[in-house]
């Protein structure tokens, strides 16, 4: 089955969720990908990053929608109602427990020399709230078919999971392939308990 050419496939959740890992498993299972390299692997993200500069700017430009069609592309939690109501997605949102997304971007932060001012638990309650208006908008978003996925599902058993997405993306990605890139190695920030 071919990769229908005209629907853009979104990958989204909050920064250090899984997106870049969902990213691959979806190129892996035979999804091509809209990135530019810009952003190029390092110890946070040893796999890379998969991202598109571009679509940072979507409120101001959204000509790299033209090319979209047909491919995965990355679009962080915050940016997704930048995305034109004129065309439609099939996004896959990945959810991870908050600590784990806590304590990997307190790393991310120590190795790059910067700080955050806010609390852990300060944090957390952004997130919650952030997380709570993106779904409460996503269930009004026609333009938007979204499945929700846990990060912590697949690192436990990603089987189901590839087979969950496949099936919302129609059945046309190798499920063995989406399986075989999930590195468990590279679960380091996990919860305690």
């Amino acid at each position: 089955m071919a990769v229908p050419a005209d629907t853009i496939f979104v990958v989204s959740g909050l920064p250090r969720s899984g997106t870049s890992m969902l990213m691959r498993m979806l190129e892996a299972g035979g999804l091509p990908s809209v990135t530019d390299g810009e952003r190029s692997a390092d110890e946070d993200n040893p796999r890379g990053y998969y991202e598109l500069e571009a679509v940072k700017r979507t409120d101001k430009n959204d000509g790299w929608l033209d090319g979209a069609g047909g491919r995965a592309v990355k679009v962080i939690s915050q940016l997704l109602a930048n995305l034109p109501d004129s065309r439609s997605y099939k996004v896959v949102f990945i959810r991870r427990n908050l600590d784990e997304i806590l304590a990997s971007q307190k790393k991310m932060l120590a190795r790059r020399g910067e700080s955050n001012d806010s609390t852990d638990d300060e944090m957390k309650e952004m997130f919650v709230k952030h997380v709570d208006e993106v779904e409460a908008w996503l269930q009004n978003a026609a333009h938007m078919d979204v499945l929700y996925v846990s990060y912590n599902r697949i690192m436990a058993d990603p089987a189901p999971q590839a087979a969950r997405i496949n099936r919302f993306f129609g059945g046309f990605l190798d499920e063995d392939s989406m399986r075989a890139v999930v590195e468990p190695d590279l679960y380091r920030n996990r919860a305690q308990g």
